[in-house]
């Protein structure tokens, strides 16, 4: 059976009492704590990269925030943060990729690129091996 509804009957039983509203109050800010760690996790991959000043900062910024629509591409975007990718552009030479690099950052992060920054993040980079033949002197004809 059909039970009719006053028109104005409420959407809660009964009076609603202080800690009805303090319900409703934690409610919300548990909705918006939740969405704003699901936020903070989203840009890791993106503050990682900024940290430790890889060349490809912003895309794995986008690329983190873009995993809200699947896992897979934020998961990429948090190993490509760490990755130390080797990139060689041809078109500057390494002093001028380095400020150019800086100047990007400053740019995402929105500090000035003349002020005096904290020092950077150091990054693993392979070595190279001594050359054998160099060491001793000797030649191969």
């Amino acid at each position: 059976m059909i039970r009719e509804i006053p028109a104005d009957a409420g959407l809660l039983p009964g009076q609603a009492d202080l800690f009805t509203y303090l319900a409703f109050v934690f409610l919300i800010v548990a909705i918006v704590a939740i969405f704003s760690l699901i936020l903070w996790i989203l840009g890791l991959p993106g503050k990682i990269a900024v940290q430790r000043r890889h060349p490809h900062a912003q895309t794995v910024r986008l690329m983190g925030y873009a995993g809200a629509l699947a896992v897979i591409p934020w998961i990429h975007a948090f190993i490509w943060a760490y990755h130390d990718s080797l990139t060689v552009d041809i078109r500057r030479f390494p002093k001028e990729e380095d400020e150019a690099i800086d100047k990007e950052i400053a740019e995402m992060t929105g500090e000035d690129k003349d002020k005096k920054t904290p020092a950077k993040a150091e990054i693993d980079r392979p070595t190279r091996l001594p050359d054998p033949a160099g060491e001793t002197g000797a030649t191969t004809a």
